[in-house]
């Protein structure tokens, strides 16, 4: 099984308006149906406090080769958002860590109808990308990444865009 029918045959915890679960489906059908569903997103910063950004792979069917957060990921029928955060960071980016939850949104247009737990990490260790999920990724000052999402908007995931944007609202509070 390639990785792309192994993705949409993940099977993926349903939930509502209020992110309690109402049911099952796979991935590929909730998608198609465009069912609510969870998400985790982490943002990786190193000591000299760049963030580590991502092009996703073109095989994505969802947002592909755009820039997204660290890593991120759907959260599997009966994880946790922290127990899905620590898989991707390990399953992305090869780095084992506990991250920190910094804010959580509710399913929308900008996050593909996902509740999205936001999660934020510190390390050093240097990024050992899975080539199937990402092409590229690069560490930058958070206000370049500010910048180049102001100049060029259409190259990035929507619900990075808006995460990152209630991060800095957050973080300057």
């Amino acid at each position: 099984m390639d990785e792309c029918e192994k993705q949409s045959s993940e099977i993926l915890d349903v939930v509502d308006e209020d992110d309690r679960v109402i049911g099952q489906a796979t991935r590929s059908d909730v998608h198609k149906n465009d069912l609510a569903h969870r998400a985790s997103h982490i943002l990786l910063f190193n000591s000299a406090g760049s963030i580590y950004v991502q092009r996703r792979s073109p095989s994505k069917d969802r947002h592909p080769s755009k820039l997204d957060s660290s890593a991120a990921g759907h959260v599997d029928s009966g994880e946790s958002y922290l127990d899905c955060a620590i898989r991707e960071l390990k399953e992305e980016l090869g780095i084992e860590a506990i991250p920190v939850k910094v804010l959580k949104i509710a399913a929308c247009r900008e996050t593909d109808n996902e509740h999205v737990e936001l999660f934020e990490v510190h390390s050093d260790v240097v990024p050992s990308p899975n080539w199937e999920e990402i092409t590229s990724g690069v560490f930058m000052a958070p206000a370049n990444l500010t910048d180049l999402m102001r100049t060029d908007p259409e190259d990035f995931v929507p619900a990075f865009v808006l995460l990152w944007r209630l991060y800095l609202k957050m973080k300057s509070q």
